[in-house]
């Protein structure tokens, strides 16, 4: 198993920031890639950037928004302090707006060190839009969110340097190959020139994807497409791991081999804020799972916390993931047979 070493946040920033004078100076204008972020994560103008309202980032400055209808989700007893270094994420008070959509309302929330956190909820339900604002994409209309203590966006560079991040649409260098990709990341990352090369080939192999490695990416299927994009994601051993939706496309092969992965981060003190659709994969991998429907904080605890608190309301004392999911959100099994198949 490969060993990795804790990142540097510093030494990231300014090796990054080298990168992109590099790029910047290189005069070469005739194509624009694409990059995993929509933007680069790691650059100054990205940090710094005014709100634009055409802008998919900063949709409108929050302060013009009318005030939207907040409510009241899970609250903690005592609101964890975003200084406790047991804490890898701690969210506080998030709200994001569409217009007079609320589509994240006032959601509190802490992970800690080392954690794998299953966050749950039907389509539409404010899990992507809060992963968004999570890893620095987009920008909260209230409240905030800190990343091992520091400010997501009053420091992002610090923040991303910090994160692997795998969103649910992919948005990768079409024209490198598989190995170009990962091994770009690991230099974006800070990651020394040889654990790239060994980081790189080792998860290539354990990905099943050596023999299409020096492949263009354009060419890759849907399943393989995540396979590289996790692959860059970790490379750097990120402190936190964001996933959304990381088994889908995925043969069982090959998220049998994501699951050990995921498992040895954990393991080894990176925290996983994790959204599937998967029930039967979070209740396996997941310490802990928050539900939220409608942009609200419903539920949130261990799978026993979960079960005890349906049987409460009716549920069965062994529930599944499943049955507590669709007891939370207030769905009840009913005949939704065809008419025209009797």
């Amino acid at each position: 198993m490969t060993t990795f070493p804790e990142p540097d946040a510093q030494e990231t920033h300014s090796t990054t920031a080298s990168i992109h004078d590099n790029q910047e100076h290189s005069g070469h204008d005739t194509y624009s890639e694409p990059n995993l972020y929509e933007q680069n994560p790691f650059e100054e103008s990205y940090a710094q950037s005014p709100q634009n309202p055409e802008s998919t980032l900063y949709q409108q400055n929050p302060q013009s928004l009318q005030s939207p209808q907040v409510v009241q989700g899970i609250q903690y007893a005592q609101q964890p302090m975003h200084s406790d270094e047991s804490y890898a994420v701690v969210v506080r008070n998030l709200v994001r707006t569409f217009d007079k959509k609320v589509a994240v309302n006032n959601l509190n929330l802490a992970v800690r060190k080392g954690e794998f956190f299953g966050f749950l909820g039907p389509n539409g339900a404010g899990k992507s839009t809060t992963i968004k604002m999570m890893v620095g994409l987009l920008r909260p209309t209230a409240g905030n969110i800190w990343i091992k203590g520091i400010d997501v966006w009053q420091d992002p560079l610090r923040t991303r340097a910090l994160m692997g991040v795998l969103p649910e649409y992919l948005n990768l260098y079409e024209r490198l190959s598989g190995r170009e990709f990962v091994i770009f990341s690991g230099h974006m990352y800070g990651v020394p020139e040889a654990d790239i090369q060994r980081r790189t080939e080792e998860l290539l192999h354990i990905l099943d994807l050596t023999n299409d490695a020096d492949n263009l990416i354009v060419d890759y299927s849907v399943g393989m497409r995540k396979k590289i994009a996790l692959a860059a994601a970790i490379i750097h051993r990120p402190q936190v791991l964001f996933l959304d939706e990381p088994f889908e496309g995925i043969d069982p092969v090959s998220s049998r081999a994501i699951r050990n992965i995921l498992h040895d981060l954990t393991q080894r003190g990176t925290t996983i804020f994790f959204s599937s659709h998967i029930m039967e994969i979070v209740q396996r991998l997941c310490t802990r799972v928050g539900i939220i429907n409608q942009g609200i904080l419903v539920a949130e605890g261990s799978l026993q916390d979960l079960r005890e608190r349906s049987s409460n309301t009716g549920g069965a004392k062994d529930a599944s993931l499943e049955d507590i999911f669709l007891n939370v959100i207030g769905v009840h099994d009913e005949a939704h047979n065809l008419s025209w198949l009797e």
